[in-house]
Order: C-alpha cells, then sequence, then structure tokens
C-alpha cells in the first residue's frame, strides 16, 4: 500500500507562496502598471501573430474544468487523496480570487490600465478588454493543478506540468487578457492553495531503490 507523508517541503513552499503574493500588492493595490510591467506585457503581447493558436490552446491549461478533469483521471487511477483534493482546489480558488483578492484589489485589464482604451497600443487577441484583472484566474488553476500533481509525477512529468503552466500564463499576456503581475500573482495564489491542500492531505513516500554495495 501507498504510505502517505506531511512534508515539511510543502509548508515551506506555502510560505514562498504567501510571500511572493505579497509582493505583488503593494504594485497593483494602486491600480497603476509601472512602466517595467508594461514593457514585459509589450514583450509577451508583441510577440508574432504565428503564435496565436498554439497561445490559444495554451490558455485551456486554465479553465476551470481542467481540475475536474484531472480528479476524474485520479478517480480512475485510484489516486482518491489526489482526486478529493483537485475538487476542493476549485471552491478555495473560487473563494480566494473572487470573495477575498478582488474585493481588496481593484486593477483593470490591461486594455484599460495599460492603454486607457487605446486598442491600438497593444494586441487583444479575443479576449475581455473590460473588469477586474488581478488575479489572472488562469494562473491560479494553472499552477495549482501542477502542484497538486507534482508529488505522484516523476522529475520528467513535473518539469512537463510545470512548463504548461509557465506557457499557460505566457498565453494570458500574449494575448491581452492579463498584466504580467496578474499572472505572477495567481500562479502564487494556485501554488499556496495547492501546497496547503497537500500539507493537510498528506503525499505519497517515494520509495527509494536501494544503491548497490561494492565488494
Amino acid at each position: 500500500m501507498t504510505r502517505y507523508e506531511r512534508r515539511p517541503f510543502d509548508g515551506w513552499v506555502l510560505l514562498g507562496a504567501v510571500l511572493v503574493f505579497l509582493a505583488c500588492l503593494p504594485v497593483v493595490r494602486s491600480g497603476k502598471v509601472p512602466g517595467w510591467e508594461r514593457a514585459v506585457f509589450h514583450a509577451i503581447n508583441g510577440l508574432p501573430e504565428a503564435l496565436y493558436r498554439p497561445m490559444w490552446l495554451m490558455q485551456l491549461v486554465g479553465l476551470l474544468l481542467v481540475p475536474l478533469a484531472v480528479a476524474v483521471v485520479a478517480a480512475i487511477l485510484r489516486k482518491w487523496r489526489l482526486a478529493i483534493c483537485l475538487v476542493a482546489f476549485i471552491p478555495l480558488k473560487l473563494f480566494f480570487e473572487k470573495a477575498v483578492v478582488k474585493h481588496v484589489v481593484e486593477r483593470e485589464r490591461p486594455a484599460a490600465s495599460i492603454c486607457a482604451g487605446n486598442l491600438s497600443c497593444g494586441h487583444f487577441r479575443h479576449v475581455p478588454l473590460e473588469g477586474l484583472s488581478f488575479v489572472s484566474g488562469h494562473a491560479v488553476i494553472s499552477f495549482g493543478v501542477a502542484t497538486l500533481l507534482a508529488p505522484y509525477l516523476t522529475r520528467r512529468w513535473q518539469v512537463v506540468a510545470y512548463l504548461l503552466a509557465v506557457l499557460n500564463i505566457t498565453a494570458r499576456v500574449y494575448l491581452g487578457a492579463h498584466n504580467p503581475l496578474d499572472v505572477v500573482g495567481g500562479a502564487a495564489l494556485g501554488v499556496g492553495i495547492a501546497a496547503a491542500l497537500n500539507l493537510v492531505a498528506g503525499v505519497p513516500v517515494r520509495r527509494r531503490t536501494p544503491s548497490l554495495q561494492a565488494g
């Protein structure tokens, strides 16, 4: 039978996520976008149009149905703790994003906060132009799911999971839906929620292959 443990590592991950999130707050609470963040936005948002289709696909990694779909697969594989954590992640994500963060931070989407309604200053590729932008819900989901999955994956697949999450948040900036700190803050929130769930539920203990001894 698989053994589970509560790792101190997940506590450190939770602490790191909280610190990153708190570091974003002084900037985003003003509602303004500083020059360096504008430069990052334009650098990503201005990438070639040829990337539109792959970037549009990458944003799907952050849809709300993704944790549910992965939870179904986990249940089929009898990874019950993982399945429960993935399902629990959804209401926690909605609570912190909608009921907490967006009542504390009122920051508009790039079309307003960077371009002030002048859509010629950026590329807005079939995304909402109005509404609150911090945090990115897509970023919360993509990084949260990757963090929940990581203890169950080999190193190679962990890299794949987080690479998909990075591509997801890059896509949201490329499409013009979010400012850079919106996705960074969302990623931190997702990692924090997932790390807390891993701490509560425990994660599988990895089996160590005994080393061969000479002689």
